[in-house]
Parts: structure tokens; C-alpha cells; sequence
């Protein structure tokens, strides 16, 4: 990321780009080619090796396998190691991309995701005409694995960022500390630290043919109890190396570290990856001891539940009294016909291209109390449509320019009254534009917004009509 990079803005890719590597655990060969994407369309899949060429999303309900890396699946399509590329769709800031992909595994390449955003970067990262929604936590989330003595929280913050800490009991990595204060220092700080293994680890992947692409190359072995001459010539033959040896810091092959912390790091690297899998783009403060690739799958679960359940609460808008209004009732009667008993807006607070929010106080003075209901005064649903129906005119009528207007509504639908409005009730009228408007025909989502809640709402389309003189 770039200082003049919109973290607000959704971002794609800016052409093509392609890249072939061998999967760790398969060995497969396998050639992948990165897409730009339309905004909304998220990170997903697509395995063209397939019949019918099935596609999978990014998403952290789709995770079948953590044991060796994090493996989405839809029925029979299953893409593997997804990891090390999600983290540098996410350290790059990249939200729309489609990966295609010509074998069940992404290329390991170095064990790190350097070599993707090198291609990203040689593909360019272009902002798209759609804002990026970022969620905020509105409380602790944590995580606890007994068994794996694992403990990962998420804590409200107004940024994305993460830590880090690993203890393995070995003498060779010690207890190590990473953070990533913001996401433009994953380039420089986490993209390039590789993945790493102990060797009692590797001789149990190999003795199951489990790491056919494996290499010392793409993996920091960690040697931390004594090894036979028998078994480093045994290492030599299954690498294909001319000899393999222990270095004095306790690294196969005298291997050098690209950070004193390079593993804990790594972790950093697979928690950004893993966590992409949450689906929404989230601002909050990570901390995790001892993670691996079920635990941040597990962990991203609850967030992404935790983040369904902020979505699906009413953005209900903000109504301060004490500031002057946009439009006051004389100043909506010079762009509407309408007049009392039939003006059912009061004031308009808030008006953009898209969007627009006018009160309505509901008095026990109103004309249609008397007959709806007596004794049990209920405003008439009708009229709450037609509060919001007025509202959607003067945005409408706002940008049409120059003239006079009136709006004629065309078709309702999807309407839904979901709480009764009564005397003392003050309406939030809210009018959002489902599309831009053509040939002034307006596609328009209306919300009536009562006591913090949804009271009605609906789908509505109007025709603009300039006045006659």
C-alpha cells in the first residue's frame, strides 16, 4: 500500500497476471491466473481443471482441512494452501480478484508471500468507484483451544492490526513476539518470512508421502533434538541435495533467518490469510498466542458471526435536534405540491447523490387519528409510504437541475410494516437509490425508522416529470 492508497475504496487488480509453482503437499504443477474482479465480488476460486469449472469462495465456511494448511472445498472442488495468497490479497489491499486455478493447490513457491506480491504488484492494484464497508466490533470476542493451549482475542479498535506471540518449548526458537501495527508494513514486515517446521514434524509428513513439493528452500526446518549422520544423508537423498547439515543455531542446511523472529512473523502471515476468510473487512486488534490454521479458522467464524449479527442491526440514522435542518417545511413546500393535511414531511436532515432523510413528528393533533383508530390512535401504514414516497421525491427532484418537478410513483414492492407508529413517535424517513437514475425513472429502497427500530419498509419506483409551464 501506497500513502495515497484509499483504504475506503474497494480495490482490484489492474490486468491479469499469472504465476505457476509446485503444491507443498501434492507436488502437483500448477499454473494460476489471477483476475480483476467487479466490485463486491470478494477473493473466489475457480478450479478450470474441473468439469464445469466449479468456483469457491473465500469464505471460512467453506475450510474442510487445517491439518497441513487451510483447504476450502465445494462438493468435489477443493483448493488447498490458500493461505500465503489471501494474506497478499489483504497486505496489498486488494478486495476483488479471481483465481484461476489449474490444480487442487496453490504453488508454495518460497513458503512465503513475497513471490505474490511481486505479481500483484506487477499487475497493479486499481481502486474501483465503490466504497469499501469496514465493520467494527462493538465488544471483546475471544477464542480459547484447551487441548492445543491456544487463546486468540479480538478487541474494538479503529484499526487493523495484529500480534503475535509463539512458545513451542524449543530451545532453538525460544518464545517469540511479532506485531503488525497496520497493514501498508505488511509488505516490508511479513510478506517475505517463510514457513517453518520441525523436523520431527517433516520425517512424519514424509514417511506418509505427505510433502511432495516439499524443498528446503520454501521451509525453515527446525532441528531442536540431535540427528544422526544416517538421518541427514537420508535428508540429503529425499531432497536431492548433495549434503544437509545442522547449522549452530539449530536451522537445516544453515539456513538464514530473514528476521531474528522470521517464525513468529510467519504466524502473523497465516493469521492474515486465515482471517480473510471472515468475508468482511474488519477493523479491530488481534492478539493470539500459540495460533495455527484450525484456531484461526475457528476464531474467524465466531468474528464473522459476530460481524452478521452488527450487520443485520438497523443503521438507524443519526436525528440531532439541535442542529437546523437542510430543508425546512417552507423550504420542501417550494419543490413539492403537496400542502397540509397532505404534507407528511417535516424537514429534511441529510441529502447526498444517493441518499436522502427527512422527519416526521406524529402528534396526537393529526387529522387521521380521528378515524384510525378512535381510542387506539395507530397511523395508517398507506401514509407512512406516502411520508417516505415525498421524502424519495425531493431526492429525486434534487438532481434533476434547473426547473420545476413532480415525481409520479410507478410500482411498490417487497413493502413490509413491521411496528405500529403512534402519537409522540418522531419518523426517520430514509430514501436510498438502488441504482442511478435513468431517463428520470428513480429505483429507490424507503425505511421508516421508529424509537431506534425498522417500522416499515419498501421498494419503490418514481418517473421524474418536469412541470409544464
Amino acid at each position: 500500500m501506497t500513502e495515497q492508497f484509499n483504504q475506503d475504496k474497494q480495490h482490484t487488480l489492474a490486468k491479469a497476471v499469472t504465476i505457476s509453482g509446485t503444491g507443498l503437499h501434492t507436488g502437483a504443477l500448477v499454473d494460476m491466473k489471477l483476475n480483476p474482479a467487479k466490485p463486491g465480488f470478494g477473493i473466489q476460486f475457480q478450479r478450470i481443471d474441473l468439469e464445469g469449472q466449479p468456483i469457491i469462495k473465500a469464505d471460512c465456511d467453506l475450510v474442510t482441512d487445517t491439518s497441513r494448511g487451510t483447504t476450502l472445498q465445494v462438493g468435489n472442488a477443493k483448493v488447498s494452501t490458500v493461505e500465503h495468497l489471501l494474506s497478499a490479497f489483504v497486505g496489498l489491499g486488494v478486495d476483488n480478484v479471481l483465481v484461476e486455478i489449474n490444480g487442487p493447490e496453490i504453488p508454495i513457491m518460497d513458503g512465503s508471500a513475497q513471490p505474490f506480491i511481486e505479481i500483484i504488484e506487477q499487475a497493479g492494484v486499481e481502486e474501483q468507484d465503490a466504497e469499501k464497508i469496514w465493520y467494527k466490533l462493538d465488544e471483546n470476542i475471544h477464542f480459547y483451544d484447551e487441548e492445543k493451549r491456544v487463546e486468540m482475542v479480538a478487541l474494538p479498535s479503529e484499526k487493523y492490526s495484529l500480534t503475535a506471540l509463539i512458545d513451542f518449548n524449543s530451545p532453538v526458537l525460544g518464545t517469540q513476539y511479532a506485531q503488525l501495527k497496520k497493514m501498508s508494513n505488511f509488505k516490508a514486515e511479513v510478506a517475505s518470512c517463510r514457513t517453518f517446521s520441525f523436523l520431527h514434524e517433516l520425517e512424519m509428513l514424509l514417511e506418509h508421502n505427505l510433502i511432495k513439493g516439499g524443498d528446503l528452500s520454501n521451509a525453515i526446518i527446525v532441528v531442536d533434538k540431535p540427528v544422526t549422520d544416517t538421518e541427514l544423508e537420508r535428508l540429503a537423498k529425499v531432497f536431492n541435495k548433495e549434503k544437509v547439515a545442522v547449522s549452530k543455531d539449530g536451522y537445516l542446511n544453515n539456513l538464514e533467518l530473514r528476521f531474528p523472529n522470521e517464525p513468529a512473523r510467519h504466524k502473523l502471515l497465516d493469521m492474515v490469510g486465515d482471517l480473510a476468510l471472515i468475508g468482511y473487512p474488519v477493523k479491530a486488534r488481534v492478539l493470539a498466542n500459540r495460533p495455527g490454521h484450525s484456531t484461526n479458522v475457528a476464531f474467524a467464524k465466531m468474528i464473522k458471526q459476530q460481524i452478521k449479527k452488527i450487520k443485520n442491526l438497523p443503521d438507524v440514522p443519526v436525528y440531532d435536534y439541535t442542529k437546523p435542518p437542510l430543508y425546512t417545511t417552507e423550504q420542501i413546500e417550494k419543490i413539492l405540491p403537496h400542502r397540509y393535511p397532505f404534507l407528511l414531511v417535516d424537514k429534511i436532515i441529510n441529502l447526498t447523490e444517493t441518499t436522502i432523510v427527512g422527519v416526521k413528528n406524529v402528534t396526537f393533533n393529526e387529522y387521521f387519528f380521528q378515524g384510525h383508530f378512535p381510542g387506539n390512535p395507530v397511523m395508517p401504514g398507506v401514509l407512512q409510504i406516502e411520508a417516505l414516497a415525498q421524502t424519495g421525491g425531493i431526492l429525486c427532484i434534487s438532481s434533476m437541475g434547473e426547473g420545476q418537478f413532480d415525481t409520479y410513483f410507478l410500482k411498490i414492492d417487497n413493502c413490509k410494516f413491521k411496528q405500529m407508529i403512534r402519537p409522540g413517535d418522531t419518523l426517520l424517513l430514509k430514501m436510498e437509490l438502488n441504482e442511478p437514475i435513468r431517463r428520470g425513472i428513480c429505483n429507490m429502497h424507503g425505511t421508516v425508522y421508529a424509537n431506534g427500530k425498522i417500522a416499515t419498509e419498501a421498494d419503490m419506483v418514481a418517473q421524474v416529470v418536469k412541470r409544464k409551464d
